[in-house]
């Protein structure tokens, strides 16, 4: 019968690199407490460098930008509203002016 095989998660991955580059286990002792083939954590470790350049790119970035342009069209259309109520109101004043002398005519 076959075991079946572990599925590492990115964190697990790096974990485990840490304690290798870290703590300074060796890969062999990591591989057989984990049951990992040498060339398995090689590979991990490859990756792991050949991607590290991603770790410092602001992937934040687009997210926060996104949520300021939200607040800001959030501000603007208050700001916008606020100034069609003042319309309003000033517009009415006129209105209810002419209303009066209209009548008496």
């Amino acid at each position: 019968m076959r075991k079946e095989r572990k599925h590492y998660t990115a964190e697990e991955k790096v974990a485990i690199l840490r304690r290798h580059l870290l703590e300074k286990v060796p890969v062999s002792d990591l591989c057989a407490e984990l049951g990992l083939r040498p060339t398995v954590f090689c590979r991990w470790q490859k990756e792991f460098f050949e991607n590290g350049a991603a770790a410092f790119q602001a992937q934040e970035r687009p997210h926060r930008q996104v949520e300021e342009k939200q607040e800001r069209i959030g501000f603007l259309e208050k700001k916008v509203q606020t100034k069609d109520e003042g319309l309003a109101e000033l517009m009415a004043e006129p209105v209810a002016l002419k209303k009066p002398l209209g009548k008496n005519r």
